[in-house]
């Protein structure tokens, strides 16, 4: 049975780094499976508090971005010294049709935010056609 999983099965889950604005913008590892059920997103996130991720599908498009604020800070005897780093980190990913996009849900936990993506259900379409 042939099913169609997105516009361009080869292109299921494809990283969209061609639609981001900003082609400099820095990302992030992601482990991607699939079982019986759906397919499994991992995206390594270390550092990044779960109030700083945001998660979005809009046009058949998964987008993960995240925002990484970080500082720290020296007092010593002589002198005072504070390093900070910001910056922007976005992923984006083409679903298709074969995923159910209502019953999408996520976790996150130690540094990794983990994406269930649940699999459509395929109905058979049958249609009694009378003949003349």
């Amino acid at each position: 049975m042939l099913v169609k999983l997105s516009k361009d099965p080869l292109r299921l889950f494809d990283d969209i780094r061609s639609s981001v604005k900003a082609p400099s913008m820095p990302a992030f590892n992601v482990d991607i499976s699939e079982d019986e059920t759906g397919f499994h997103i991992d995206a390594e996130l270390p550092g990044i508090a779960k109030e700083e991720i945001a998660l979005n599908v809009e046009d058949d498009v998964l987008t993960i971005k995240a925002e990484r604020k970080q500082s720290s800070e020296e007092n010593k005897k002589d002198y005072l010294r504070v390093e900070r780093t910001y910056g922007s980190l976005l992923r984006k990913f083409t679903l298709g049709e074969s995923i159910d996009q209502d019953h999408i849900n996520a976790g996150f936990d130690n540094g990794i935010l983990h994406v269930n993506l649940p699999k459509a259900q395929m109905t058979k379409k049958t249609k009694e056609i009378s003949i003349n």
